[in-house]
């Protein structure tokens, strides 16, 4: 499910796609700081199967042109995915569904798509060094569809699109794209996340910060194993 005139953004890659995967893999990550709050992860359309997933990062259909999971599911911690839930019901209070193109990252994947773009487009990435709001299963990306005919709503930019047009304050192109845009960030802002200047679709879970930095695999999720 695609926007109406969405085109993939394709980042100039660093290296070859076999080498960032390769790399990712022998990576290690960093010790964190002890998180206040235990893991508690939950896959999302268990807890709403009315949610839609559109994982990205399990195609090649993402900004590099290749996939880095094994599998098209989400999760969140249990708080995030049950706000998350809340979000759904504000939307189909305007017709609209939630369309969810990534949730939890684990960490090797970040530490991959920081190897991946040049430095100038940073701001669309996150630092392994310090461990990402995705990482810690506290952040979502999405968008909205339409109930009525089943199709995503038209954005001022494609997801992850790294220019200006992705940013929340771009005040250009069509006037319904960016009313669509604002109305997503308000459903999500009343239901306890965070927008993200940089990205319209990105929110963080507003306690992001009390959770774990983890690189977890999706199965081993699956089978309940916890950091």
């Amino acid at each position: 499910m695609t926007g109406a005139g969405e085109d993939t953004f394709r980042a100039p890659l660093q290296l070859a796609p076999d080498i960032l995967l390769e790399r990712a893999a022998a990576a290690r990550m960093p010790t964190f700081p002890v998180a206040r709050k235990p893991a508690d992860m939950v896959e999302i359309t268990r807890i709403d199967p009315a949610i839609r997933l559109d994982i990205r990062y399990a195609t090649a259909g993402n900004f590099l042109g290749f996939p880095v999971y094994p599998e098209a599911r989400a999760f969140l911690q249990r708080p995030a995915a049950m706000a998350l839930s809340h979000a759904r019901s504000l939307a189909a209070q305007h017709g609209y569904g939630l369309l969810v193109y990534d949730a939890y990252r684990p960490w090797h994947v970040s530490y991959l798509f920081r190897q991946a773009v040049p430095e100038t487009l940073y701001d669309f990435v996150g630092d392994p060094a310090t461990g990402s709001r995705h990482n810690r299963g506290c952040a979502v990306d999405l968008s909205l569809w339409n109930l009525s005919d089943g199709r995503a709503v038209a954005m001022p930019s494609g997801f992850d699109e790294m220019t200006p047009r992705a940013h929340t304050s771009y005040a250009g192109g069509c006037a319904e794209a960016r009313a669509a845009r604002d109305l997503l960030a308000r459903i999500m802002c009343a239901s306890g996340f965070v927008p993200l200047a940089e990205e319209w679709w990105h929110f963080d879970y507003a306690d992001w910060q009390d959770y774990p930095v983890m690189n977890l695999s999706f199965a081993a999720i699956g089978r309940g194993v916890t950091p």
